[in-house]
C-alpha cells in the first residue's frame, strides 16, 4: 500500500468519523428535545392534577364546615332548651364541672 492510498484512506477515515459525530450530536440534540417536550408536558399533566385536587378538597371541606356548623347549631340549641326547662339543674350541673375541672387543675399544678 502506497503512501498516497494510506492518506485516501485516512480521509475517508477521517470523514466517516466526523458524520458519525454529527450524526450522534443530531441525535443527541433530538433525544434531549424529546425529552424536555415530555417533561412539559408531565409538569401541565401534574398541575392540572394538583389543582383539581385542591379544588376537591375545598368542596369537601366546605360540605364539612356546614355540617359541622349544623351540628353546632342543633347542640347549642338543645343546651339552650335543656338549661330552659331545669335552670336550677343546669346552674348545679356547670358549677359540679367548674369544681372538678379546678380540682384537676390544681392537682396537676402542684405535681410540678
Amino acid at each position: 500500500m502506497s503512501a498516497t492510498d494510506a492518506a485516501g484512506e485516512a480521509a475517508k477515515t477521517g470523514k466517516s468519523l466526523k458524520n458519525a459525530a454529527d450524526h450522534a450530536e443530531r441525535s443527541f440534540a433530538e433525544a434531549a428535545e424529546s425529552a424536555k417536550a415530555s417533561l412539559a408536558a408531565a409538569a401541565a399533566r401534574t398541575e392540572a392534577a394538583v389543582r383539581e385536587s385542591l379544588e376537591a378538597l375545598r368542596t369537601h371541606s366546605r360540605t364539612y364546615t356546614d355540617q359541622a356548623g349544623q351540628q353546632l347549631d342543633v347542640a347549642q340549641k338543645y343546651v339552650v332548651e335543656r338549661v330552659k326547662e331545669r335552670p336550677m339543674t343546669a346552674t348545679l350541673a356547670g358549677v359540679g364541672v367548674g369544681l372538678l375541672l379546678g380540682l384537676l387543675l390544681a392537682s396537676r399544678s402542684n405535681h410540678r
